[in-house]
């Protein structure tokens, strides 16, 4: 009966005075081991992470920010290099028409140069020519004088005065002479 007395008065809705003071010593006891040493570690954790996040974020950006500087840099450089190539093909052209331009000038020196030579060899051959035309037209006429007249014209010097005379009379009036033929 003792324990029917016992369980008779305690009421199942009201908990035990002793296990609720050990309840809430067990809990500050743990509350406080929590605030004094986990919860810091929690919160030192959560603030390394944040600040890795934010970090690694800022890293990114600087990171960003420093591949658009250098593809800035080298679209500079290649813009720049373009300009230098256009402006040795430019060079490049322009010393090439200069090249062109001497060869041409050498061209027409020497052309001027070869035509001189040859119209001074042609005057020169048709010096020769006239003075050995001369020289036969001379001993021709002076043939045929020979035979027309029926003397010897052995005089040198005469001959030579006839075939003057004659040639300049044909060099003065070259149609009349064409012309009495």
């Amino acid at each position: 009966m003792t324990t029917h007395i016992m369980a008779a008065s305690e009421n199942p809705l009201i908990p035990n005075g002793w296990e609720m003071l050990i309840t809430a010593i067990g809990f500050s006891i743990l509350l406080f081991v929590a605030v004094k040493w986990i919860v810091p570690m929690f919160e030192r954790t959560y603030a390394e992470r944040t600040d890795a996040i934010e970090g690694g974020l800022a890293k990114a950006e600087a990171a960003q920010a420093e591949a658009d500087r250098a593809r800035d840099e080298y679209n500079q450089q290649l813009e720049s290099a373009r300009l230098e190539a256009q402006k040795i093909r430019e060079e490049a052209r322009a010393e090439g028409e200069k090249i062109l331009a001497d060869f041409k000038d050498r061209a027409n020196v020497e052309s001027a140069r070869i035509t001189e030579n040859a119209h001074t060899a042609i005057a020169a051959e048709r010096s020769a020519a006239v003075a050995s035309l001369r020289n036969e037209v001379g001993s021709l006429a002076i043939q045929l004088s020979s035979k027309v007249v029926g003397e010897s014209l052995s005089d040198d010097e005469r001959s030579r005065r006839v075939v003057d005379r004659f040639l300049a009379d044909l060099e003065q009036n070259p149609t009349d002479a064409g012309a009495q033929r």
